[in-house]
């Protein structure tokens, strides 16, 4: 067990004078410890230059393994202590990045000022967490899978309401769209993937009750919520968006939305966390949190 420790933290580290030192051993001992593992393993670990450290592919594979059970471990000590009943320790948490600025990360910043045991750990991006493989405790996800894998734990918050919407400036330019066609010959302000496309709209269906996709021309795209936001502040053109986006922008004016008959439910957003770890007081009580601050945005019905 050493040996892997003294491997995730040169992995951390990004050497061994570093990890050594943060260990409070020599580097000879480190190093030592991590040929031991290597030739145990009978796999290289680490791509050694004379300027750089680097974990092969296979060290990768196995950095993630092992910080993942040295956290449960941790945690697993950690429940014998009655203290545990406090949230307390690292707490990973991944929240999409404008929805997690704009609402998540308040709720969770609130949660760790009433928790000064604990020490949260918050990435904001829109990549998609495996929570069976990456070392996170806790992500809000906006979609979902039709069924959710085995041993991970979900709690539904309800739906992001989608609407077309425009500047007052721009519709007053450019005359306010009546129907799909005149949308498609005016144009959108779509969302940017990184693999060059772009995502198809979301237009509600009476069939049942399930959207409609459908790809619309655009000539300005942009990979972030926000950045459309500001594009169509500015006159860009039309948008859809989530009202946890722009409903501000909506009541006071600076935005109007167009086609409401097209407004769509869209997609869900949920909670989700591993099972073997939704025991742990960090991890059910900050559930609880997120559930009280966020379904109310989110269901019509929970609001107060």
């Amino acid at each position: 067990m050493k040996d892997i420790e003294f491997f995730v933290n040169v992995a951390n580290a990004g050497s061994f004078i570093a990890a050594a030192e943060r260990m409070h051993l020599t580097s000879s001992a480190v190093s030592k410890g991590v040929a031991r593992l290597e030739k145990r393993l009978q796999v290289r670990l680490f791509e050694r230059t004379t300027r750089r450290l680097l974990l092969s592919d296979a060290g990768a594979d196995y950095y993630r393994t092992c910080t993942r059970v040295l956290a449960e471990i941790e945690e697993a000590e950690l429940a014998l202590h009655d203290e545990q009943q406090e949230p307390c320790g690292k707490l990973r948490i991944d929240l999409p990045a404008s929805f997690g600025r704009l609402h998540a990360l308040p709720a969770v910043l609130a949660f760790a000022r009433s928790h000064p045991r604990l020490q949260p750990h918050i990435t904001l991006s829109d990549r998609f967490v495996d929570l069976s493989e990456d070392p996170v405790d806790i992500v809000v996800r906006i979609g979902g899978p039709q069924r959710w894998p085995a041993g991970i734990e979900h709690r539904y918050l309800g739906s992001q309401r989608l609407v077309l919407c425009a500047s007052p400036a721009y519709l007053a330019e450019h005359g306010t769209p009546a129907d799909e066609e005149q949308l498609r010959a005016l144009g959108c302000v779509l969302y940017a993937c990184v693999d060059g496309s772009t995502l198809d709209l979301h237009f509600a269906s009476s069939r049942h009750g399930v959207d409609e996709m459908k790809a619309m021309p655009g000539g300005l795209a942009i990979g972030d919520g926000e950045g459309q936001v500001m594009a169509i502040m500015a006159g860009h053109g039309i948008a859809q968006l989530p009202t946890w986006l722009v409903q501000r922008q909506l009541d006071e004016g600076t935005l109007v939305e167009v086609l409401p008959g097209f407004a769509s439910e869209g997609l869900p957003i949920h909670l989700a966390w591993r099972r073997n770890r939704g025991h742990l007081p960090k991890v059910s009580a900050l559930v609880e949190a997120l559930s009280e601050r966020l379904t109310p945005l989110l269901d019509p019905t929970q609001q107060r």
